[in-house]
């Protein structure tokens, strides 16, 4: 079962990386990538406090809880699972950005995005929709810039949000 799913990851990365090499679709993937660092969510929580002051204390507390969860968890798995990136492992694939890390699974930029996404949707409900749209483009940014599978961004995606769900039940 494992090999057929690695295969399947495999299989769906070459397509999608493939399918996004266009110079144009690069620098947008690049655009979209960088938007995932940490920065916008800074800006994210400072804009809640000038637009929603009565939630926005308690958005900041549950994204601090969960980032707190999620980072060292998401170092943890990148070290026990020491999966190679694909521009490593597959060589007729490169990679169009450098990435902070070695390996490649979980994606943390899919985390922090799906984790954020959650946070939005809990405390700005009429942005749901927009969050987890731009948490899923951060995540095929990622695999169109050659340096995760798709099943990396699946796993970032359960981190950040089961991170969430954490420290919601924490803070609650």
């Amino acid at each position: 079962m494992r090999n057929g799913l690695s295969n399947l990851d495999v299989t769906t990365y070459l397509w999608l990386h493939r399918v996004q090499e266009k110079a144009i679709l690069t620098q947008i993937n690049r655009w979209i990538s960088r938007s995932g660092d940490g920065y916008l969510y800074v800006a994210i929580a400072g804009l809640g406090f000038w637009l929603a002051p009565d939630t926005a204390g308690e958005f900041l507390k549950t994204g601090l809880l969960a980032f707190a969860i999620e980072l060292p968890a998401f170092r943890l798995l990148k070290e026990w699972i020491k999966r190679d990136r694909p521009f490593v492992q597959l060589s007729d694939c490169a990679r169009a950005i450098d990435p902070h890390d070695k390996f490649s699974m979980p994606s943390g930029h899919t985390a922090a995005a799906f984790l954020m996404a959650g946070l939005i949707s809990v405390h700005y409900v009429a942005f749901a929709v927009l969050a987890y749209f731009w948490a899923a483009l951060i995540g095929n940014s990622r695999v169109a810039l050659g340096v995760h599978y798709p099943g990396d961004i699946m796993a970032g995606a359960m981190l950040g949000s089961g991170s969430l769900l954490l420290a919601l039940a924490i803070v609650n």
